[in-house]
C-alpha cells in the first residue's frame, strides 16, 4: 500500500507544480510590476514587499496571482494610509494600461489584472513584529518571511500537494464561504510534519480537538487553557509569528472531520482522484422526488437577487439568516432537518429540508389547573368561541392554527417592509433584498426551474441531497 500511496503522489505532483514556462512567466510580470510600485512608493517613503503564495513558492499551476504590499510608516494615520494606498495602485495599474478594481478587507486596496495575472497592491503597515500590528493585513509580511525561512525551497512541493488534496475536496479557504484551511495553514501544517504523507499519517489520527504549536510557545499544561481560550475551535494552530492568533480560526468543525476522513480514506484506497475536483452533475426532478419519500420530509427553497457585497459579508449573513428562519418555525411547531445556504454572483439561497412542514389545522392550548379559579376564568374567556374541556387536572382548548404549512408562515414573515424585517432579526443586505421580492417553493417542478436557471445552484443542491458521512 505504501507504494501504491507514493505512486499516486508521483502523479498528483505533475498537476501541482507549475511547469518553467510558467515560473518564467510570472517572474517576468513580477519583476516589472514590483519595480513600476517601488517606483511609485518610494515618493512617500512606502517600502515594497511581494507577499503571498507566488513569494512563499507555494503558488499552484494557473493560479497566476501575486500579491505586493506596499509598507508604510505606523505613524501614518490610517486614513492616509488607506488614501496612499488607492493613490500608488492606481498610479502602477494606469502605468500597465492595467483593468483595476478597488476591493475591500480591514481597509480598499487595488486589484488589477495585466496580462491574465491577477495582482493585488495591498497598503499595510511596516511593523516590527507581527503581534503589534496596527491592522489584520500587517502580519502577512511575517507570515511570508517565515514559511519562506522554514520551507527552504525543500517542502514546497509539499505543501502544493496538500493545496491540491484540499482543493479538489472543497475545504481550501478561510473565506466566510468555505470555513476551510488558509494557504497559510497548509505550510505550517507541513513545516510541522515534514511531509504530505506525513501530514495526510497523522491528520488520520486526529482528535475532536488538535493542538499544533511549532514554536512551542505553550507548555503542555498552558494547552488546556488554549481550548478555552479558542473555544469551540476544532484545530488550533499557533500563529508563529503571534502566539495569541489561531491560524486555523476558520477552520469549522464539519470540515475539519472531513479532512480527517479524506486523510483515512486516501490512506486506505490511494487514487489520483483525491487531488481532482469532483464534477457534479446537476440534480434531476426524479431525484428531488425520490429523495422526499425514501426521508418524508420536504424541502423549501427561497430565493432572492443577491445584494452587491463580498462572500465574507453574505455568507454570515445568509446563516445568521437561516438560523432566524429556524427559530422563527420552532415557535410555530415546525422543525427543521436540514439547512443550508448559496449564494453566486446572481441570487442567494436559502434550502431547507423539513422534519415537519405540516401541522393539524386544530392546536392543543394548554390551560391552568382546574381550581385556580381566577386564571381559569381568564382562559375560559379567552377560548370561549372554541371546544374547552378538562383533561387530568388541568384545562385545555382547541383552536384553529393561523399556519398549517411551514412555507406559509416563512412567506407570511418575509412579506414585510425591510425596517420590519431588521426589527424581526433579518440581518440588514438579506432583509435589504427580500423587501424587494423573493420566490419561494416546495414543488418540485418549481425547483427544477430554479436549477435549469442556474447551473450552479443545481450543483449545489446536488450535494445537498448527497450528505458526506463523516466519522470520529
Amino acid at each position: 500500500m505504501e507504494e501504491r500511496i507514493k505512486e499516486v503522489i508521483r502523479e498528483a505532483l505533475k498537476i501541482s507544480v507549475p511547469s518553467k514556462a510558467e515560473y518564467e512567466y510570472m517572474n517576468e510580470i513580477k519583476e516589472k510590476v514590483l519595480h513600476i510600485t517601488q517606483q511609485h512608493a518610494k515618493i512617500y517613503n512606502a517600502d515594497v514587499m511581494v507577499c503571498g503564495s507566488f513569494a512563499k513558492n507555494t503558488w499552484l499551476p494557473k493560479k497566476y496571482e501575486i500579491d505586493i504590499f506596499i509598507l508604510f510608516s505606523p505613524k501614518l494615520e490610517r486614513e492616509r494610509l488607506e488614501e496612499l494606498g488607492l493613490i500608488i495602485g492606481k498610479r502602477v495599474a494606469e502605468e500597465l494600461n492595467a483593468e483595476y478594481v478597488i476591493e475591500y478587507a480591514e481597509h480598499p486596496y487595488v486589484r488589477m489584472k495585466y496580462r491574465e495575472v491577477q495582482i493585488d497592491l495591498v497598503p499595510a503597515y511596516r511593523v516590527e513584529k507581527a503581534s503589534e500590528k496596527i491592522s489584520a493585513v500587517d502580519r502577512t509580511p511575517f507570515h511570508t518571511k517565515y514559511v519562506i525561512e522554514k520551507l527552504k525551497n525543500v517542502l514546497n512541493d509539499e505543501v502544493r500537494l496538500l493545496k491540491k488534496f484540499m482543493i479538489a475536496n472543497e475545504i481550501y479557504g478561510a473565506d466566510a464561504k468555505t470555513n476551510g484551511f488558509s494557504g497559510y495553514a497548509c505550510e505550517l501544517l507541513i513545516i510541522n510534519y515534514g511531509t504530505f504523507l506525513n501530514t495526510i499519517k497523522e491528520v488520520a489520527n486526529w482528535k475532536p480537538i488538535t493542538i499544533i504549536d511549532i514554536e512551542n510557545y505553550y507548555s503542555e499544561n498552558e494547552k488546556e487553557i488554549l481550548k478555552k481560550i479558542f473555544k469551540n475551535q476544532p484545530l488550533i494552530i499557533i500563529d508563529p509569528t503571534d502566539k495569541d492568533r489561531n491560524v486555523a480560526a476558520a477552520v469549522s468543525p464539519y470540515n475539519y472531520f472531513k479532512f480527517i476522513n479524506l486523510a483515512r480514506k486516501f490512506l486506505q484506497n490511494p487514487s489520483i482522484s483525491f487531488f481532482e475536483k469532483r464534477e457534479y452533475k446537476v440534480v434531476e426532478g426524479e431525484e428531488i422526488i425520490k429523495y422526499q419519500i425514501d426521508r418524508r420530509t420536504e424541502l423549501i427553497i427561497l430565493r432572492f437577487t443577491r445584494p452587491k457585497v463580498v462572500d465574507d459579508i453574505i455568507y454570515p449573513q445568509m446563516r445568521r439568516f437561516a438560523n432566524r428562519i429556524q427559530s422563527i418555525l420552532e415557535k410555530y411547531e415546525f422543525k427543521i432537518l436540514n439547512k443550508d445556504v448559496f449564494c453566486n454572483e446572481k441570487f442567494c439561497y436559502l434550502v431547507l429540508e423539513m422534519e415537519i412542514s405540516k401541522l393539524p389545522k386544530i392546536e392543543k392550548k394548554k390551560g391552568p389547573i382546574f381550581y385556580d379559579i381566577s386564571n381559569t376564568k381568564r382562559f375560559l374567556e379567552k377560548y370561549k368561541n372554541y371546544i374547552t374541556y378538562v383533561e387530568n387536572d388541568r384545562w385545555y382548548a382547541e383552536i384553529p392554527r393561523k399556519f398549517v404549512r411551514a412555507i406559509d408562515k416563512i412567506i407570511d414573515s418575509l412579506s414585510k417592509d425591510e425596517k420590519t424585517l431588521r426589527e424581526k432579526g433579518i440581518p440588514s443586505f438579506v432583509a435589504q433584498q427580500i423587501s424587494k421580492g423573493f420566490e419561494i417553493t416546495n414543488e418540485t417542478s418549481k425547483i427544477l426551474t430554479f436549477v435549469r436557471e442556474d447551473n450552479e445552484f443545481g450543483r449545489f443542491l446536488t450535494k445537498f441531497l448527497n450528505k458526506e458521512k463523516l466519522e470520529i
